[in-house]
């Protein structure tokens, strides 16, 4: 899930990637069992063999648009902070990467709403030297942990690598 070794600058390490939160499936989980129960019900229901080939097209479809579709989305997104930048990267077909260098970044802090504090993740708000000014981590898992490791990496030098590797899951 980290970002790729031959991405890393010499004498660059990873002090922590992560996904976002699981939470993003919940949804998509929820559509893949009532989509799956009305289609085996309906086709179950249904002598005509047309329908039931009609039935199981646009249950494919609305699985594969609305569950297996977001799925590969949180599959391929990552946040990665190494002890030289930030770095976001995104896409199933097509990817896009953001990268922060660490001494552009002036303020990092988090934002927790009730469903958040519950599920333990959380909105990391990274502000930076640039025309954006503020980068949004949306439903970062542990955010408060990640907010004190890239604090700790920013201003107090603290750019040790968790010996395990703290992918964050």
């Amino acid at each position: 899930m980290a970002i790729n070794k031959k991405l890393l600058n010499e004498g660059e390490s990873i002090v922590f990637s992560t996904r976002t939160h699981v939470k993003a499936l919940f949804v998509p989980a929820l559509v893949l069992i009532v989509v799956a129960g009305a289609a085996g019900y309906g086709m179950g229901q249904i002598d005509n063999k047309i329908v039931r080939y009609v039935i199981a097209a646009v249950a494919l479809v609305v699985i594969v648009v609305y569950t297996l579709w977001p799925f590969l989305k949180w599959m391929t997104a990552t946040y990665t902070v190494t002890n030289r930048r930030l770095t976001t990267h995104q896409g199933v077909i097509s990817r896009t990467g953001h990268d922060i260098p660490l001494s552009r970044i002036s303020d990092v802090s988090y934002e927790k709403g009730l469903l958040d504090r519950l599920l333990g993740c959380g909105t990391l708000v990274v502000s930076d030297a640039s025309e954006q000014g503020r980068v949004q981590l949306t439903d970062v898992p542990q955010v408060e942990k990640r907010q004190l490791q890239l604090s700790d990496l920013l201003f107090h030098g603290g750019a040790q690598q968790d010996p395990k590797h703290d992918d964050g899951t």
